[in-house]
């Protein structure tokens, strides 16, 4: 019987002992905080070993509970909790605190930290422009309607083969509008009367070669044109210089975020996120035209630059030290 006993007790002792080496186990783990790729988890990695925290959320308030700082915890590895993915071993953490980090040759600490900086960089890009669109009219007037379409159509036809000639084969010619109107005389007392009428076809030129500008607008007066309303300048292709202006507003954005995390005596560890607020376009170039006598001379034509602006917003993470 006491032989009996003896070996009973035994038992209870070893299932005792298995179950405490089964399921819970205390333990002391240092090493880094790293999310999982589970929902909210994460784990200390300590070296090869994983030790996914199973309560991480009574932490997540600390300020040094953020990725890559260094922790010291204090738990139970429970090794009959299941996961999903089952990333590090199941572990309950009782204590977690920071671990500080000595500084070479003093007997003062670092604590490492990580924090976020938003910076925006701006950037302006200058390009020369690639398009002119001229606009010509042709006006005419008459007693009857009919005198001044007439007369009106002669000159237009005179006008647009200018047109052609001189703009060249790339040269894109269309009517942009076109009008016949009564011209009205106004007295005091007495209702208008119709002295006669004016007939207006303006014609707009898009053209590539900028050198010839100057010519078509001569050629065009010469041939009967007489109401040139401007003539702008934009850029059609403007894609290497919105690129180039994209790309110098990020590097300006970096540069801002690498200057903050110095003066913190830190660095830019990543790069969280990075938003374009927008490339605006080139604005065209407008220059007034005043008809004149024609002369010998060709009209002269400055083209001038195109500004192409870009802004980009950069959000950081910056790993810095308190000393």
């Amino acid at each position: 019987m006491k032989r009996k006993l003896i070996n009973i007790l035994g038992a209870l002792a070893l299932v005792t002992l298995f179950t405490t080496q089964v399921f819970a186990k205390e333990m002391t783990v240092q090493g880094r905080l790293q999310r999982t790729v589970e929902p909210g988890g994460w784990v200390i990695a300590a070296g090869n070993q994983k030790y996914l925290i199973l309560n991480s959320q009574r932490f997540l308030n600390e300020k040094w509970f953020t990725e890559g700082n260094e922790v010291e915890s204090s738990g139970d590895t429970k090794s009959e909790v299941m996961t999903t993915y089952m990333e590090g071993t199941p572990f309950e953490a009782r204590t977690m605190r920071p671990l500080a980090q000595s500084v070479s040759g003093t007997n003062q600490g670092v604590l490492i930290g990580l924090t976020k900086v938003s910076v925006t960089g701006d950037s302006i890009v200058q390009a020369q422009p690639d398009t002119a669109i001229l606009t010509v009219s042709v006006v005419t007037q008459g007693r009857s309607a009919l005198d001044a379409q007439q007369d009106n159509a002669n000159r237009s036809d005179a006008v647009v083969k200018a047109l052609k000639s001189a703009a060249g084969a790339g040269a894109e010619i269309k009517t942009s509008g076109y009008s016949l109107q009564p011209i009205r005389v106004y007295k005091e007392g007495q209702p208008p009367t119709i002295t006669g009428y004016e007939a207006r076809n303006t014609v707009t030129v898009t053209m590539s070669d900028l050198t010839r500008v100057g010519a078509v607008i001569d050629a065009t007066a010469q041939a009967g044109s007489n109401d040139i309303s401007g003539i702008s300048f934009t850029l059609r292709k403007d894609r290497p210089a919105r690129d180039q202006a994209l790309a110098e507003a990020t590097r300006e954005a970096l540069s801002k975020a690498q200057v903050i995390a110095t003066a913190l005596g830190g660095r830019v560890v990543r790069i969280v996120e990075v938003q374009e607020e927008g490339v605006q376009p080139p604005r065209p170039i407008y220059q007034e035209f005043q008809m004149k006598t024609m002369s010998a001379a060709q009209t002269p034509i400055e083209l001038g630059t195109l500004d192409i602006t870009s802004r980009v917003q950069l959000v950081a993470e910056i790993e810095v030290g308190q000393r």
